[in-house]
């Protein structure tokens, strides 16, 4: 490159040069300057580009590899969610059959032992009422056999003589027995027909 000197500013001053041709370097000087300029554009595009090429596809190639694998987490993800949802429901559809199978169960376990419970109090009810009965009847003979001895006594006190005789002894007081049997229903229906009228 050619660098204006002062004899060519002068010579511009003085009307002699043109004053576009000092800003246009000569012909030889863009020439060479062409030819360095594709030395080095040629150097550029065979090395230097292909180099930046390939970072540049090894960044694309990246990026869009973690893309594809952000949109495959994502569809894992939302399969994943569907499936917890689904087993969420089938949970929670379970533990409704298990809550509704419990209370059926609870309810026939109840039942049961209602009935168990009912035979139950039937069954004492009855054994009360044979042990009431039995007793009744040990004390009827007891009194029986305590009325019938001092109801003997008193007859032996009253007529003077004795009636140690069992057979005799048992018709007395078989016969005294009915007698207040007797009285007693007469008592009581008398009683009745007097809260009737």
């Amino acid at each position: 490159m050619s660098t204006i000197g002062p004899q060519a500013v002068l010579a511009a001053e003085s009307g002699e040069v043109d004053p576009i041709k000092l800003f246009l370097p000569p012909f030889y000087d863009l020439f060479w300057s062409a030819i360095v300029l594709i030395i080095i554009a040629f150097v550029f595009y065979k090395m230097v580009l292909p180099k930046f090429q390939a970072v540049l596809d090894e960044r694309t190639a990246k990026i869009e590899g973690g893309l594809a694998k952000a949109e495959s987490a994502q569809a894992e993800a939302a399969a994943a969610l569907a499936e917890y949802h689904q087993q969420l429901q089938e949970a929670r559809t379970e533990a409704a059959k298990i809550r509704e199978d419990a209370r059926a169960e609870g309810t026939a376990i109840v039942a049961d032992q209602k009935v168990k419970a009912g035979e139950e109090a039937a069954r004492i009810v009855e054994t009360a009422h044979r042990q009431i009965e039995a007793e009744r009847q040990q004390a009827s003979v007891s009194l029986r056999n305590d009325v019938g001895t001092l109801a003997t006594q008193l007859a032996s006190k009253i007529v003077g003589e004795s009636l140690e005789d069992s057979a005799r002894q048992s018709r007395v007081v078989d016969r005294f027995l009915d007698e207040l049997e007797a009285a007693g229903a007469g008592a009581a229906s008398a009683a009745a027909n007097g809260k009737e009228g």
